[in-house]
């Protein structure tokens, strides 16, 4: 087979009848064995994959199981808390994911009764998880933080609302999804302040979680120019889950005679007694704090800023409403997510320093974007205010002002806070 003279290349075409003749002659020489076997498909290399696979990042969750209610608890938690939320921010996550190169993944464990938590964290660590839900109490949020210093995880708290955690005990690694304490007392203060219902009388549980509620609540008072008239501890026992009759519950009926306060404010995280307390005191008043009207990132009740469809996704996917829980896991995981997309990022390092910058902010669902504390790393959001079956307000309340953001009239703010990270 003879090439084409150089006199054929200066005709129409002749550059393509050269390309198609010098092929032919490869083709030939590689099936007579001249220069190596080449076949069609080796001759024309295949265009590289225009859609490369996309950058996966994966999530851990941390949580310990419910036990089970000794008969019909209607307040029970359910065996799917946090865990629920975190899923439906992964496809959230997923759905934007498609159009940025990036996928995200979830790997929940859910702890026994005695099992310890910083052990599970170091595995899920060794597996490479680098970005950690803890839908845990303070002692084991610390314990996992403990666990897996040094090796670049974040930790995203979803459940501890301790003010130390914001404060002598904070940490540079953990980033505070669930509000303080502080942030809690200072909504529910005031919506109080606003209506100038100035006195209360607060009722004190006996658990520790009832103590720091009622002392973030003291300092509140005072913020908000509102005056404690009287502070009684509650020793009838969990007459909020009694379902008998007794003498108690008629030493409890007088527990509040004599006291001129406009609300009742009551410290019962364990949801001992405070549902107890509405419609059984000596004079009528408004009960508010633990139980009655509540301050809290979510309500099953709120349908504003779009969040009714939030709702039912939630609704359509577990067959029961969101709780505030759900919302804080889904918000963690919504956090990666944006900053993902933001930074065009999957390292882990690089979406915590990310979510730090004051550049960082995401829609959630509240009429305003929330964001990072840089002092100590508390999600600052909108909080609401709610009765059992609707939302009464949001805070902040209007009128209440700063010069940075009216979110941080809600919490310790940055002059005042003791946070040293590290």
């Amino acid at each position: 087979m003879s090439l084409p003279r150089r006199r054929d290349w200066m005709r129409p075409g002749g550059s393509r009848r050269l390309l198609a003749a010098a092929c032919a002659v490869m083709l030939c020489a590689g099936a007579l064995g001249m220069g190596g076997p080449v076949s069609a498909q080796s001759a024309v290399a295949p265009p590289p994959d225009a859609t490369p696979a996309p950058m996966e990042l994966r999530l851990g969750l941390l949580t310990r199981e419910v036990p089970p209610p000794p008969l019909y608890d209607l307040l029970a938690v359910p065996a799917d808390d946090a865990v629920s939320g975190a899923e439906l921010a992964i496809k959230d996550n997923n759905t934007t994911g498609q159009f940025t190169g990036q996928s995200y993944a979830l790997e929940p464990v859910t702890l026994a009764e005695d099992e310890d938590a910083g052990a599970a964290a170091r595995k899920l660590a060794d597996g490479g998880i680098k970005l950690l839900i803890v839908n845990l109490p303070a002692a084991d949020l610390l314990k996992v933080d403990d666990a897996v210093k040094g090796r670049g995880v974040t930790l995203f708290n979803i459940a501890a609302t301790d003010d130390a955690l914001r404060a002598e005990q904070c940490r540079a690694d953990i980033f505070h999804v669930a509000p303080s304490r502080a942030m809690l007392a200072d909504a529910l203060m005031q919506f109080l302040a606003m209506k100038r219902w100035s006195k209360l009388f607060l009722i004190v549980g006996p658990n520790p979680g009832d103590q720091l509620y009622a002392d973030a609540l003291r300092k509140s008072a005072k913020k908000f120019g509102l005056k404690i008239v009287a502070d009684k501890p509650w020793t009838f026992g969990p007459l909020g889950r009694d379902r008998s009759d007794s003498i108690t519950r008629s030493d409890a009926l007088v527990f509040s005679r004599g006291v001129d306060a406009d609300v009742l404010v009551v410290a019962d995280e364990a949801n001992d007694f405070g549902n107890y307390i509405p419609y059984r005191t000596f004079e009528p008043r408004l009960v508010a704090g633990t139980q009655g009207l509540t301050a809290g990132t979510w309500h099953p009740a709120q349908d504003a800023w779009g969040s009714a469809q939030l709702q039912n996704r939630f609704l359509r996917a577990t067959n029961r409403p969101m709780r505030a829980s759900d919302y804080q896991a889904w918000l963690a995981v919504r956090m990666v997510g944006e900053a993902a997309t933001r930074a065009k990022t999957t390292d882990p390092v690089a979406l915590a320093k990310f979510m730090r910058s004051p550049d960082f902010n995401l829609a959630a669902f509240k009429g305003v974007p929330v964001s990072v504390r840089p002092w100590d790393q508390q999600v600052r959001q909108p909080l609401l205010i709610a009765q059992p079956l609707g939302i009464v307000s949001v805070a902040p309340e209007e009128g209440f002002l700063h010069q940075r953001t009216p979110l941080d009239t809600l919490g310790v703010d940055e002059r005042e806070s003791k946070c040293r990270l590290k």
